[in-house]
């Protein structure tokens, strides 16, 4: 069972997708990365569905959600969506109990939320995600290091004078994703889906990351979760790729500051276990969401 709509949320609406029922066992909420990507490339977690109802959504600018092409950059924050996300919980009437999922800057919302003790919140999965955005340049910048020569030299030559829209930047960047980001190449249908949907309308993701994965130079350049992460108090797992732009070092803060958190690595993934593996992924999840 399949069901969708759309929350008001301030002047706009949010859209989202139900797999199963409320009320049939504590809602998992996902969160999709970008910020502005949407929904469709963690759409594989609605197989968890048989024991729990699995909500999906687009963030406001993303997907079938409201679209604000012309806002200002600044408009963009954490805190815009983290109103959305209480919406959302408050309108489906599931605030009083629910898990959260969060995928790339997914997880990293989904930590904003956990720090502040929301009382329904059971259980957090943070899902490839760094927890400090410098972490996450050095990061990219070691990765970036063990590109080929020609590879490299085009990514440096066109970030140096901002033409990102050249074919040669566009045709580097799409080594590194497929290293990095996902490793099934051509991407699975879902991965298309989103990747087409962020490039109709790419606002969101140049106002708050930049112009790819690996050169953030938006509003989130300075971001960190580091030191409130103590704050979390719910069972938290953290997962990332052997392989993944997330690397160990961008997901050490969440396993080792976090109370008790878990970490799991899928050892044949890069930044989309969840496609990657994604049955050996749903069943450490859902072990998970089980209390195992």
């Amino acid at each position: 069972m399949t069901t969708t709509g759309q929350v008001p949320f301030r002047e706009y609406r949010t859209w989202y997708r139900i797999t199963g029922e409320l009320g049939a066992g504590v809602p998992l909420v996902v969160l999709h990365g970008g910020p502005g990507c949407t929904h469709n490339y963690v759409l594989s977690l609605a197989r968890l569905a048989g024991s729990r109802p699995v909500v999906h959504y687009d963030q406001l600018g993303c997907g079938k959600s409201t679209h604000l092409r012309d806002a200002d950059p600044g408009f963009w924050t954490v805190e815009l969506f983290l109103d959305e996300l209480d919406n959302l919980l408050a309108h489906l009437g599931i605030a009083g109990e629910y898990d959260l999922l969060g995928q790339s800057w997914g997880g990293m919302l989904a930590a904003e939320h956990a720090v502040r003790r929301p009382p329904g919140l059971r259980r957090l999965v943070i899902a490839d995600s760094p927890a400090s955005m410098q972490t996450w340049s050095a990061e990219a910048g070691k990765l970036r290091a063990q590109l080929p020569d020609d590879v490299r030299a085009a990514l440096e030559r066109h970030e140096a004078t901002g033409d990102y829209e050249n074919p040669e930047y566009k045709a580097a960047t799409d080594v590194f994703y497929a290293r990095h980001v996902c490793r099934i190449v051509p991407n699975p249908p879902e991965v298309q889906a989103t990747n087409q949907a962020l490039a109709d309308d790419p606002t969101v993701y140049n106002a708050m990351n930049g112009p790819n994965e690996f050169h953030v130079v938006g509003s989130l350049r300075d971001w960190t979760v580091v030191d409130r992460l103590p704050a979390v108090e719910v069972p938290t797992l953290v997962v990332n790729g052997r392989y993944d732009e997330a690397t160990d070092e961008c997901v050490r803060p969440y396993v080792e500051r976090i109370p008790g958190a878990r970490h799991h690595r899928f050892e044949n993934s890069s930044h989309m276990p969840h496609v990657e593996e994604q049955d050996a992924y749903l069943a450490v999840i859902g072990a998970f969401l089980e209390g195992e």
